[in-house]
């Protein structure tokens, strides 16, 4: 999703996409570490309900991105980039950061003592940050070979094939 905002909207555009989901993950985490699972743990069918909704989300997201309408270069751009908050809010629906989180906080702070999940999630958001910008900037220097209209349309949609496949592991865990 990174890369194909940085394709379609450029790295300075794409800079609050970015820092939600580095800071989301990391609020999320926290949360994850003070107790949240419980919860999940107490109603079975939540898991059920995040997993449907995580699903749901990711397909529209992928829709999204397969019929992006942007062209590059044009300042003419009908969609627009997600904003802080969309990607604040995207991790709460994301698969893979809830298996991250519950990996991370199980595994680097499993006496959930209030300094372990701070510094775990901490970490989280330090790494990720540069980590999730190469994706981005990726996306901006890959952008002169999408130049054609026909170019971009077929790299937003292989960006939302990527993207439906990517919950493959949701279906068969």
């Amino acid at each position: 999703m990174l890369m194909a905002s940085g394709v379609n909207f450029g790295f300075k555009l794409t800079l609050p996409h970015m820092f939600g989901v580095s800071l989301g993950f990391g609020f999320m985490a926290v949360l994850v570490g003070f107790g949240i699972m419980q919860l999940f743990d107490a109603f079975p069918i939540s898991y059920i309900v995040l997993k449907i909704c995580s699903v749901a989300y990711l397909l529209y997201l992928a829709f999204k991105i397969a019929t992006s309408s942007g062209s590059i270069g044009s300042a003419k751009v009908k969609a627009a980039p997600m904003s802080f908050l969309q990607a604040v809010m995207f991790q709460w629906v994301n698969p893979k950061a809830w298996s991250m989180a519950l990996t991370a906080i199980g595994v680097y702070a499993p006496t959930k003592d209030f300094e372990s999940i701070l510094l775990v999630s901490l970490v989280f958001c330090l790494v990720n940050f540069p980590c999730i910008a190469c994706w981005a900037s990726l996306g901006t220097k890959i952008k002169k070979w999408l130049t054609k209209p026909a170019s971009l349309k077929r790299f937003n949609y292989f960006m939302a094939m990527l993207l439906v496949a990517s919950l493959y592991p949701i279906f068969i865990g």
